[in-house]
């Protein structure tokens, strides 16, 4: 056994206060000490926690009964104060190191108040969100967002002890004390610069090659899937300083943003890595398509463009010339941003493996539209490569990484 950890557990005990008990008690007898903290709104709990819901209360600007005449008629000011108190004191709790990891258990109301502060702890702490709308689309994407939380679906609601909701708790309990006795802590230890990578299915044996390059090259690769989420969660970390460079392959996120696509990321794409003054390396693989995928205004959207369909949820879409253009005129202004050496390479033959001679998405011209807007509304011209490969081959790969090495380099300087 590890040593004794601090698990901070995050409830509304107004509503509910058998089924904690519960995994309080369970946390104990694994030999880590949990702390408490009620967010409760509602009315008086029955019993009140390490950290009472008047503590919470008053960090966030209100005194409980402020609180509770809000959340009878203005909700969203009772539930936002309590965020606030509760993540005040969640970090001075991680500051002082009483607390190893987070468990949030509850419904609706406490996945959105428990992952609200799990999103303002750091990278690596351990955080697990026990709840009953787990799987819940809508529920787990505003929740977990790009941040390392992992969500456990109890599938019953939590209300009442009962035999199903007491085996969920146990492995809800088993799942945060591993993870706290497990986990490596908040520094994680390098000894070569990490570059941050984004790859998608489309864009694969391209990527796959380039890590093996970039690692000879003495780097440790980081790559994201840049379905949306990944590619935000990039940028954030990016923003953190936690990389020395970018290899930013699948850039589709731009396109899928300004469209209305499925794997929008968001406007920090690019500009991210632009303002935090590192180097990048960007290819517009990705931009040749829009995902459009399990959507009921899809044929209205496609009409007769051409498309290749893999699956329900993937319908990927050809970019049109005049899309390109508008695509070309963001990216330009983002990387006119940078305070560090860029390279953007184009292959002539392909963006993609569905952009490729003989395939559905296969648009030389839009593509060329594209190189040469960028070129029109970049200021440095000379950062524009045209490279007559497909995106797919060894050598664009080696390209790739010869790339960025040089204006690591030269970022050095």
């Amino acid at each position: 056994m590890s040593k004794k950890k601090g698990i901070l557990i995050i409830v509304n005990l107004d509503t509910r206060g058998e089924e904690f008990k519960f995994v309080r008690d369970l946390i104990e007898k694994r030999g880590h000490r949990p702390i408490l903290l009620d967010f409760s709104m509602e009315r008086e709990p029955p019993f009140s926690g390490d950290i009472s819901c008047e503590e919470v209360a008053a960090r966030g600007g209100l005194n409980i009964s402020e609180v509770r005449e809000y959340y009878k008629k203005e909700r969203k000011i009772a539930t936002d104060n309590q965020i606030k108190g509760a993540i005040l004191i969640a970090q001075d709790l991680l500051q002082k190191g009483e607390i190893d990891g987070v468990l949030g258990v509850g419904g609706a109301t406490s996945s959105w108040v428990s992952t609200s502060v799990m999103r303002k702890l750091p990278f690596g702490m351990p955080k697990l969100m026990a709840s009953s709308v787990a799987s819940q689309p809508r529920y787990v994407s505003k929740c977990v967002g790009t941040q390392d939380i992992t969500t456990h679906h109890t599938v019953v609601d939590i209300l009442g002890m009962n035999p199903i909701l007491r085996c969920q708790s146990i492995n809800a309990v088993g799942a945060i004390c591993g993870m706290v006795e497990m986990t490596q802590g908040l520094n994680i230890a390098v000894d070569k610069p990490l570059v941050a990578m984004t790859s998608f299915g489309l864009a694969e044996m391209c990527v796959q090659t380039a890590l093996g390059f970039l690692k000879d090259a003495g780097f440790i690769p980081v790559p994201y899937h840049a379905q949306g989420t990944g590619d935000r969660a990039m940028d954030e970390m990016v923003r953190q300083g936690i990389f020395s460079g970018v290899i930013d392959v699948v850039t589709r996120g731009i396109g899928e943003e300004m469209f209305d696509g499925n794997c929008a990321a968001g406007m920090d794409r690019i500009l991210a890595a632009s303002e935090s003054g590192i180097p990048q390396v960007i290819t517009p693989s990705g931009l040749d398509m829009l995902s459009y995928g399990g959507r009921k205004d899809f044929a209205q959207l496609v009409k007769s463009r051409p498309h290749v369909v893999i699956d329900d949820l993937r319908i990927e879409v050809r970019t049109t010339p005049e899309e390109l253009k508008k695509i070309a005129r963001v990216i330009a202004e983002r990387l006119n941003k940078a305070t560090a050496p860029f390279k953007v390479l184009i292959p002539l033959k392909g963006w993609s493996s569905l952009d490729m001679e003989g395939c559905a998405l296969y648009d030389p011209h839009a593509d060329a539209v594209f190189a040469e807007e960028l070129r029109k509304r970049l200021n440095k011209k000379e950062a524009i490569e045209e490279v007559n490969l497909h995106l797919y081959t060894p050598e664009f790969a080696r390209k790739l990484v010869d790339e960025f090495v040089r204006v690591f380099e030269e970022s050095k300087q």
